[in-house]
């Protein structure tokens, strides 16, 4: 027998309640009102990566938003003493090759300023549509440029907020509100996602767009209901949308966390190998053909700007191998370091990454504690984790229903399968992992920690309501 689907509209209340989450976590994502990450952070954080939108844009205003094939990329200016010329068209091999300091600057001043640019290094490893949409708002918009600047910065926090709150909203109405308000303060919490929230090159939601889709589209049907070629062309159409919306970055995480609800209700529906099979087959497909639809566009796209099918395989390849397990003799000296790099030695860095900082609130003249006790590592969570998982597990016969088990035991599964959503990048992109430590720590957001902090919730309300019913 399986546990019953919830059916009908969401309630008043939980539209209510999801209305509240989405400011609570909006307004962290837009402004980092609750301070959660040190407050120069938040605001320099892959600014050099957005920069490419913002570059974008300066370029769409000055020639169209299809020039130079609706790539990102930055502008520049020649120097007085130069000739003025046409716009010229450069080529960014790599993301190491993003600019810094006053380039950067620069594309935020000309935007601002509706300063024209001579130059325009275009960015060749992602379709751009984060740019393309950007243009298009900006061209409809009848705001000032830093106006339409903080508009795009809200919408863009609202989306993300609005992605992880649906994920509440699901845990909540499987495991209750005080499991989800538990996740609404892990999710204020995360200092990750607070920098990356309102980055409009990151375009956060897209992340977690195939995953929502896959766990709205399994919960509100029955087994009997679902049918894998409209499943597969609803992977198909999310996983396009992200890689349009900010390309590759994190795929392998992307896809691993599509998979998690499959996992969850396979478990509690007791799919069996043959639905589990046909589900993961539909996935694969959907998944795989939008890969390979936006990368037929992103070639397309390279071959109008430097000259053929050949060039955007060749770069394609170039970007893969320098990111992974490439053999470093294969490439340029300054990616040797990264594509040596020991596996452990690059997730270690990640184990001992901060997920949430005390040292922000709180102040001590003790170096150890600030280091190793007021700094949350992730490796403290993992073990956090374990631990709650086995309390869960061990309360399993102690006055629990059979449906409720079965709800608890499928979350413990596509918890722990979730963890290979992370790993996945650390270990595949290990070179990429290894250059950016700066950044890749957010990829256990998604979505191992939101599952962990769920088994936690579970294992707190156990906890209490078994020292509730105890005789005093």
């Amino acid at each position: 027998m399986t546990p019953d689907r919830p059916q009908g509209t969401p309630t008043w209340g939980t539209l209510g309640m999801g209305a509240v989450i989405l400011l609570l976590i909006s307004l962290g994502f837009y402004s980092n009102i609750w301070r959660v990450a040190e407050p120069g952070w938040f605001l320099a954080h892959e600014k050099g990566s957005e920069a490419h939108v913002v570059g974008r844009m300066v370029k769409s205003r000055q020639e169209g938003i299809f020039s130079a094939a609706g790539l990102m990329g930055v502008g520049l200016r020649k120097r007085p003493w130069e000739a003025a010329s046409p716009t010229s068209i450069e080529l960014q091999e790599d993301q190491s090759q993003f600019p810094r300091g006053t380039v950067v600057e620069f594309q935020y001043q000309a935007y601002a300023d509706g300063l024209p640019i001579d130059t325009y290094s275009v960015y060749l490893s992602q379709v751009g549509g984060q740019g393309i949409l950007f243009s298009v708002f900006d061209r409809l918009s009848p705001l000032s440029p830093g106006e339409t600047l903080e508009f795009f910065y809200l919408l863009t926090s609202v989306l993300s907020a609005l992605a992880l709150t649906l994920v509440i909203l699901w845990f909540g109405g499987e495991f209750g509100w005080f499991v989800a308000m538990l996740l609404v303060v892990s999710t204020v919490a995360s200092q990750w996602l607070v920098v990356f929230g309102r980055n409009l090159w990151w375009s956060m939601w897209a992340f977690y767009l195939p995953m929502v889709s896959v766990l709205l589209y399994l919960r509100f049907r029955k087994v009997s209901e679902i049918r894998w070629a409209g499943f597969g062309t609803l992977v198909f159409l999310a996983v396009l949308i992200k890689c349009l919306a900010n390309g590759y970055e994190y795929m392998t995480t992307t896809l691993v966390m599509m998979v998690v609800p499959m996992v969850y209700y396979g478990a509690l529906d007791g799919w069996g190998r043959r639905r589990f099979f046909q589900g993961t087959s539909a996935a694969v497909l959907g998944s795989g053909l939008a890969i390979a639809v936006s990368l037929a566009i992103l070639l397309t796209q390279i071959a109008s700007v430097k000259g053929g099918i050949a060039d955007g395989l060749s770069h394609l390849a170039f970007s893969f191998g320098s990111r992974t397990h490439g053999a470093a003799e294969n490439f340029p000296a300054s990616y040797a370091q990264n594509l040596e790099a020991g596996t452990l030695g690059v997730l270690m860095v990640y184990l001992k990454g901060v997920f949430f900082d005390l040292n922000n609130f709180l102040e001590t003249g003790n170096p150890l504690v600030r280091r190793f006790l007021f700094s949350i590592r992730f490796l403290y969570l993992i073990v956090l984790f374990f631990f709650m998982s086995l309390i869960v597990f061990l309360r399993r016969n102690a006055s629990l229903r059979s449906e409720e088990w079965k709800r608890q035991s499928a979350l413990l599964w596509a918890t722990w399968f979730s963890i290979l959503a992370p790993l996945s990048w650390f270990i595949m992109f290990k070179a990429h992992s290894h250059e950016h430590p700066h950044m890749n720590h957010v990829v256990w957001q998604m979505p191992f920690t939101l599952f962990g902090f769920a088994v936690c919730g579970l294992a707190i309300r156990g906890i209490v309501s078994e020292l509730s019913r105890t005789p005093r």
